[in-house]
């Protein structure tokens, strides 16, 4: 398959739709079974109901991310997806976590910042579709060594549709993006 990739003019949520359109028809194309994206009001998530033919899973941010003990994805919008068969997961920052709560005591570069930076080179929906995959596969929701669609984006909604080959956090230098299938031109940083 010799797709082109398709630029947005803009990063951020108005890309959503056509991100997801693009993201469905490649796991046609490619056969690929498990999509993994990154949702914190699951609007995004939404948009997958009634996909049959591919596991879906909805991953937000972690618990406390925002406000101690509170989650963004609020507890009907996760029963409601949960309803329509989309797996929703919740959990550390593969690429920050106590690694972010670490370098604001000691204040330093740390190796995972590093490379959630170097991600960004590509847009930050590049560095939020590897860390959810690699979420998804740490949590057991999505096989090893298998490609899967993973869509990020850039302050809210979908902007980046990537295959990949995701590795565990342990080895998460062993990642392969065999695809990049929609991202945003001009990057923020």
């Amino acid at each position: 398959m010799a797709e082109q990739i398709v630029y947005f003019e803009k990063e951020g949520e108005a890309n959503t739709t056509q991100a997801v359109e693009i993201a469905l028809k490649a796991a046609k194309d490619l056969g690929i079974r498990y999509l993994v994206l990154a949702t914190t009001t699951g609007n995004t998530a939404r948009l997958f109901k009634g996909q049959k033919h591919l596991r879906v899973i909805a991953v937000s941010h972690a618990w406390g991310f925002k406000t101690k003990g509170e989650n963004s994805l609020k507890p009907e919008t996760r029963a409601e997806l949960e309803t329509e068969g989309i797996v929703v997961f919740s959990g550390t920052h593969v690429l920050s976590g106590a690694e972010k709560g670490l370098s604001g005591v000691f204040k330093g570069a740390y190796p995972l910042q590093i490379i959630a930076s170097a991600l960004k080179f590509f847009g930050a929906g590049t560095k939020v579709a590897i860390e959810v995959a690699t979420a998804a596969l740490d949590a057991g929701l999505i096989p090893a060594g298998e490609p899967v669609i993973a869509l990020g984006g850039t302050h809210g909604g979908a902007d980046t549709v990537l295959v990949l080959v995701p590795a565990y956090s342990a080895t998460i230098l062993e990642t392969r993006v065999q695809r990049i299938l929609a991202k945003p031109l001009s990057p923020s940083i």
